[in-house]
């Protein structure tokens, strides 16, 4: 009974962190410059000032860094290399002849835990960071820093079995939903940005 009551309290005060999240950045880049790029890498740095979580069993946890897709390790560095295989997918069309390097700073990976995929009414994955492009011969700035969030809506209870059963994992969702967004950004795909509802921290 007490573990029924405290799963109850747990999701009541889930349910207090629904908001909106969103897809955002500034206008994209313009595709008569993007496509004269061709990136010659994608370094992503994850900052030690981020706070990293290392308990699966609660719903909302309040820190910067949550990720409980890959077995047990270096939770930031397992974040840098899914930002960094999504960020460079989404670099694929251009094949231009002027080379160039996107920094990127990430700034909170906050995706679902355990509990909150097993009993969470609704989750969202929050990702946030600032991406910069530059020379690759000069490294020379050639954008200014830009903001970038790139919230997605989770899958759980049954959603998040049927999907993991079909190969398709919070992690391969991330990353394409990544690839997305900074195609959206380039300027060389559909304009990613929207609003949406949901329960996350």
């Amino acid at each position: 009974m007490n573990k029924m009551l405290m799963g109850a309290a747990a999701l009541v005060a889930l349910a207090g962190c629904a908001g909106n999240w969103e897809v955002a950045y500034e206008e994209p880049i313009n595709p008569a410059v993007s496509r004269a790029w061709v990136v010659q890498d994608v370094q992503v740095s994850v900052p030690n000032t981020l706070s990293v979580s290392t308990n699966p069993n609660i719903l909302a946890p309040a820190e910067d860094i949550v990720w409980y897709g890959d077995p047990e390790g270096d939770r930031r560095a397992q974040v840098a290399s899914i930002m960094d295989a999504g960020i460079t997918r989404g670099t694929d069309d251009l094949v231009g002849g002027t080379p160039v390097v996107i920094g990127v700073t990430v700034e909170r990976f906050h995706a679902v835990t355990p509990s909150a995929t097993s009993i969470a009414p609704s989750a969202v994955h929050q990702i946030s960071y600032t991406a910069q492009v530059f020379n690759a011969a000069t490294l020379a700035p050639v954008t200014a820093p830009q903001p970038i969030v790139a919230d997605l809506d989770a899958y759980v209870g049954a959603a998040a079995v049927v999907n993991a059963v079909e190969g398709n994992t919070e992690k391969l969702r991330i990353t394409e939903h990544l690839a997305q967004v900074t195609r959206g950004w380039l300027g060389v795909g559909p304009d990613p940005r929207r609003e949406f509802g949901g329960i996350g921290r």
